[in-house]
């Protein structure tokens, strides 16, 4: 609506003037926009961002950048000014794409773990040891990180992630998966995962909370 509705961006562009697209967004519906903006006469990047608020208040957001490389050159000074790891990633709509695959990991390593959490709970093994022995084996990482103080303080800060939007983006990716004909079946299990606590939950209820949720026994329908 943002740009293609009655008064949009499109209907004032100048001729060359660049649209940079920092949203989450399923890459054939950027595909779409892009040709729009060029066929008014401009532009078009796509830069959306990962990390979490903490980084967005501090200007240290990364960017997944989808562009022509000279445009790419022209508006890193621009993207410098909020985020502090900036990758061209390929041409217009390769930034989507990267989004959700990113996206899709991260949120998959999350709900691996807040399952595995969950059964570590029913089974008696005490928080903080599950989390010192992934944290120095094959568990350790981001995910394990961001889940640690909900896991020993039930405190769900280090994941500022809201069930919906979970739910939202790995529904985008599980539609560019089908999309690319590529494989889904785990990506299905985990948008059940989100999709069932979101419902259980609440769309607001944050990310972490999903460990709580499990341990409940709240589950994705078989």
């Amino acid at each position: 609506a943002v740009l293609l509705g009655d008064g949009g961006v499109l209907q004032g562009l100048r001729p060359g003037g660049i649209v940079i697209d920092c949203s989450t967004a399923i890459p054939s519906s950027t595909q779409r926009l892009c040709e729009a903006v060029q066929a008014a006469g401009g532009r078009f990047v796509d830069a959306p961002m990962t990390r979490t608020p903490r980084e967005a208040a501090e200007g240290r957001l990364n960017l997944l950048v989808g562009a022509e490389p000279a445009l790419f050159d022209e508006c890193r000074p621009l993207l410098s000014c909020f985020a502090e790891n900036i990758t061209h990633v390929g041409l217009p709509g390769a930034g989507h794409q990267m989004k959700l695959l990113h996206n899709y990991v991260s949120l998959g390593f999350v709900a691996l773990l807040a399952e595995a959490a969950a059964c570590a709970q029913r089974a008696g093994i005490a928080p903080a040891t599950l989390v010192e022995v992934l944290a120095k084996g094959g568990g350790g990482g981001t995910a394990l990180e961001r889940l640690k103080p909900y896991l020993l303080h039930g405190d769900p800060s280090g994941l500022r992630f809201s069930m919906a939007n979970a739910h939202k983006d790995l529904g985008y990716y599980r539609t560019m998966a089908g999309d690319c004909d590529a494989a889904h079946q785990i990506a299905d299990g985990v948008l059940q995962t989100y999709e069932s606590a979101s419902a259980c939950a609440g769309p607001q209820a944050l990310v972490p909370e999903l460990v709580t949720l499990l341990a409940a026994g709240a589950r994705a329908d078989p």
